[in-house]
């Protein structure tokens, strides 16, 4: 089955260009069922492990399709990696990885055998264990560094360690050392905290995965004047993401919000009405309203206009008139006082229970006097009975009860409800 068909039938899906792979650096060849597309290119993606990938040259015209494991040229040696695309869409990618058409490239000997993904499997299983020791190693030296991770070659005769370190690093002699220990070559390649970040992983405080480690290929510096632009609070651990830096999410929106800050008045600008000034508290950018108090320090008689009555209003004071009011319908602003520190109570979300508790107790009082109202019915039942039955229930002599004892005596002899059935069991229990 070469393709996924859908309901009708007039459409598919090629599977040929899907991949086991569902990490970030996964692409869809969207040109794989085009006929001859595999011969229109000789050179061929391959991903080893993420985010590492390398373009080699077909040079045996292997049938090659993603997805393929195969053995690849290696300095020294040869690794194992994986097909990820063929065909007519590796020259667009040879141009974003920024690879000139003259650049040199090795080639792909053949696809993985058996004996190869033994040994790539034993080397793999290496990583973890080694990476530990080599941190171990790298403390005992006294290095200002921090292993992140560890790569082995396919067929296991080189370690690549990622590291991360704030200065310059000798770590000539932790070669030696890594080398007498391991007996495979060494190479050392630094990463930043964002590359490290997405190798590890881990949930955002927006409750997705991390774009580092998703989607995130190229990192663009992060300056807190994004945050200024989005009126955000210049918190250092509310900016900060995993990797200890700023969010990369901050540069996301910060060109809409440019954009928006031009239709919004200036901020030193003060509104004259003919009740009192106005000066500038806070705005919504993306919503174009903004909230002005009458006192320039903190939130009074705060009053929350479009920014169109904004310039309308600078308007008129450059003419010299003052409106009546600063909104549009003229009504003055009521008096008011509001709570700053009312977002950061941790009491505030408790007025709710308030008065769910309150319609708890208004439910049972609502209960309680309708119990109330059927006593005092019950009670006017019973006196509204003749004098006998009352005075009788009053002295605990109920005719109708006298009158079922006297006919349980007639019956059995005895005033017990459990009396025997018959002759035989009445005289086994006397006997």
């Amino acid at each position: 089955m070469s393709e996924y068909k859908s309901g009708n039938g007039c459409c598919g899906l090629s599977i040929k260009g899907c991949s086991k792979h569902t990490d970030k650096l996964n692409t869809y060849d969207w040109l794989a069922d085009l006929p001859d597309n595999a011969q229109a290119c000789n050179i061929v993606e391959v991903q080893f492990k993420p985010p590492r990938k390398g373009y080699f040259y077909n040079s045996n015209n292997l049938d090659l399709v993603k997805g393929d494991v195969v053995a690849v040229e290696s300095s020294p040696g040869h690794d194992i990696g994986t097909v990820t695309m063929t065909g007519r869409l590796v020259p667009l990618q040879l141009k974003k990885a920024n690879l000139k058409p003259g650049t040199e490239l090795k080639r792909i000997y053949r696809k993985a055998k058996p004996v190869d993904l033994e040994k790539f499997e034993e080397a793999k299983a290496r990583e973890h264990a080694t990476m530990i020791e080599s941190r171990q190693i790298a403390l005992d030296l006294g290095l200002k560094m921090k292993i992140g991770d560890v790569e082995y070659q396919g067929d296991g005769n080189k370690a690549i360690f990622y590291y991360i370190a704030d200065e310059r690093v000798d770590f000539r002699q932790l070669i030696k050392v890594l080398a007498e220990r391991f007996h495979v070559r060494i190479e050392m390649k630094q990463i930043g905290a964002r590359q490290e970040a997405g190798r590890i992983g881990g949930i955002g405080p927006c409750g997705r995965e991390l774009c580092c480690s998703t989607w995130m290929t190229n990192f663009i510096s992060v300056s807190t004047s994004a945050a200024r632009f989005q009126d955000l609070s210049l918190n250092p651990q509310k900016l900060a993401g995993q990797c200890a830096k700023l969010k990369c999410c901050l540069n996301y929106e910060v060109d809409q919000y440019v954009e928006s800050l031009k239709r919004l008045p200036s901020k030193e600008i003060v509104l004259q009405t003919q009740d009192n000034d106005y000066y500038f508290f806070k705005a919504d950018i993306l919503n174009h309203s903004i909230t002005y108090s009458t006192d320039k320090h903190i939130l009074a008689n705060e009053s929350t206009i479009s920014a169109r009555r904004a310039f309308e209003i600078i308007k008129m004071n450059r003419e010299g008139n003052k409106p009546e009011a600063l909104t549009e319908d003229g009504a003055p602003v009521e008096a008011k006082s509001l709570d700053l520190l009312e977002q950061e109570n941790i009491n505030r979300f408790d007025k709710t229970k308030k008065k769910k508790k309150k319609r708890k107790d208004a439910s049972s009082n609502d209960r309680r006097a309708n119990d109330s109202r059927n006593n005092e019915a019950r009670s006017n039942n019973v006196a509204e009975k003749s004098p006998k039955e009352s005075s009788a229930a009053e002295n605990g002599k109920n005719p109708a009860r006298k009158n079922d004892s006297r006919n349980r005596q007639r019956r059995g002899g005895g005033g017990g409800g459990n009396r025997p059935k018959n002759t035989e069991q009445q005289n086994a229990q006397q006997s």
